[in-house]
C-alpha cells in the first residue's frame, strides 16, 4: 500500500535590521541568505526593523535600508514589524516569566557583578553573572533590571551551516538581562517573542549572533514557543581578516549609490560569498532577476563556515 508523504509545514523566513546605519555588507549576505533559504520553499519572507535600542538608532535609517531593499529587487511578504511599538508584548512576556519563577529583578550595577565574579570570562569581555539576586534582592537594593534562570544543563542545537552547537550558558553569561536597567527589554527577549508573533520558522542570520541563539531558545522554552530552525552564514571580513570599514560596508542610498546598477552585482558576490555558482549569463541582469535565480537554485549545503572578504566583480 502507497502511504502518502507527509507534507512539510510552510517556511516562514524573516530578515531583521537595525536601523544604526545603513544596510551594510554583512547585512546583504543575510538578506540574500534568508530570502533564497525561504522562498526556495515556497515560504514567506518578512522584514521586521529592529529599532528596540531606541538610543541607537539613527533617524532616517529605517526607510533608508526598506528603500535599499527594494532597489536590489528584494519582495517581503506582510507589512513590517517594528520593534518599537511592541512594549505591551515584551511587558507581557516578563509578567509571564515573572509569574511562573522563571525570571527575577535584580538590583546589581555592572561594576558590582564584575568586584562579585569569580569565574573567568571569555574574550568578549562578558563576565557571568555571580547570582548575586537570584535568591532575592540584596539588602537595601531596589530592582535595576530583570533576569532569566538559566538552566544548569548545556543548550544543544544543531545548525544548518554551523553544525551542531553546545553552550553551557551558566558557564558563558549566567542568568541573563531580558529587560535592562534604562527600562528598554533585551534583545534576546524581544527577538523570541515577535518571531512567535510573526509565526517564524527559520532564522537565517549572521554568525555573530550564533552566540545569541542558546538564549533565545532557553526564552523559547520557559515561554512553551516553537524553536525555529537556525542557520547562521559567515562574517564578511575586509582585507586581511580585519573588519570592513564603513565605507566599505555600508549600501546605501543616501550614500549616494546607483543601487540599481550596482543592485545584480552586489547580490551575486553575495551569492559567491555564500557558496552558490550563478551562472554567467546573470551578468548585468538586474536584482529581482538574480534574486529569482537564487528562490530556485540555492543550495544551503553550500554554504561555507568559515569568514571572508566580499568580492565583487563585474
Amino acid at each position: 500500500m502507497c502511504v502518502p508523504s507527509t507534507p512539510q509545514p510552510p517556511v516562514i523566513g524573516r530578515f531583521a535590521p537595525s536601523p544604526t546605519g545603513p544596510l551594510h555588507v554583512g547585512s546583504l549576505v543575510a538578506a540574500v541568505a534568508s530570502y533564497a533559504m525561504a522562498r526556495r520553499r515556497g515560504g514567506l519572507w518578512l522584514v521586521r526593523m529592529e529599532d528596540l535600542d531606541t538610543p541607537r538608532v539613527v533617524p532616517g535609517m529605517a526607510d533608508d535600508i526598506l528603500r535599499t531593499l527594494e532597489c536590489l529587487g528584494f519582495d517581503w511578504d506582510g507589512d513590517i514589524m517594528r520593534q518599537s511599538r511592541r512594549a505591551a508584548a515584551y511587558g507581557a512576556a516578563l509578567q509571564r516569566l515573572l509569574a511562573a519563577g522563571h525570571a527575577y529583578p535584580c538590583g546589581c550595577s555592572r561594576a558590582e557583578i564584575a568586584r562579585a565574579a569569580t569565574a573567568p570570562h571569555d574574550g568578549d569581555g562578558e563576565i557571568p553573572y555571580p547570582n548575586l539576586c537570584r535568591g532575592g534582592l540584596l539588602p537595601g537594593k531596589e530592582p535595576r533590571s530583570f533576569r532569566v534562570r538559566v538552566p544548569a544543563e548545556p543548550v544543544e542545537f544543531t545548525d544548518l551551516v554551523m553544525g551542531l552547537q553546545r553552550h553551557d550558558l551558566a558557564a558563558i553569561c549566567g542568568d541573563f538581562v531580558i529587560k535592562r536597567a534604562d527600562g528598554l527589554f533585551a534583545y534576546q527577549l524581544a527577538v523570541v517573542v515577535d518571531d512567535e508573533a510573526q509565526g517564524v520558522t527559520q532564522v537565517v542570520r549572521g554568525a555573530d549572533l550564533l552566540s545569541s541563539t542558546p538564549r533565545q531558545i532557553v526564552l523559547q522554552r520557559l515561554l512553551g514557543f516553537d524553536t525555529p530552525a537556525y542557520a547562521h552564514v559567515p562574517l564578511v571580513t575586509g582585507p586581511g581578516g580585519g573588519k570592513l570599514s564603513k565605507r566599505d560596508n555600508a549600501l546605501s542610498l543616501a550614500a549616494g549609490r546607483d543601487l540599481t546598477r550596482e543592485g545584480g552585482m552586489l547580490l551575486l558576490a553575495a551569492l559567491r560569498f555564500l557558496g552558490q555558482s550563478p551562472p554567467a549569463e546573470l551578468a548585468g541582469s538586474p536584482g529581482a532577476r538574480v534574486l529569482q535565480w537564487a528562490a530556485g537554485n540555492f543550495d544551503p549545503l553550500a554554504i561555507p563556515t568559515a569568514a571572508a572578504p566580499f568580492h565583487v566583480s563585474p
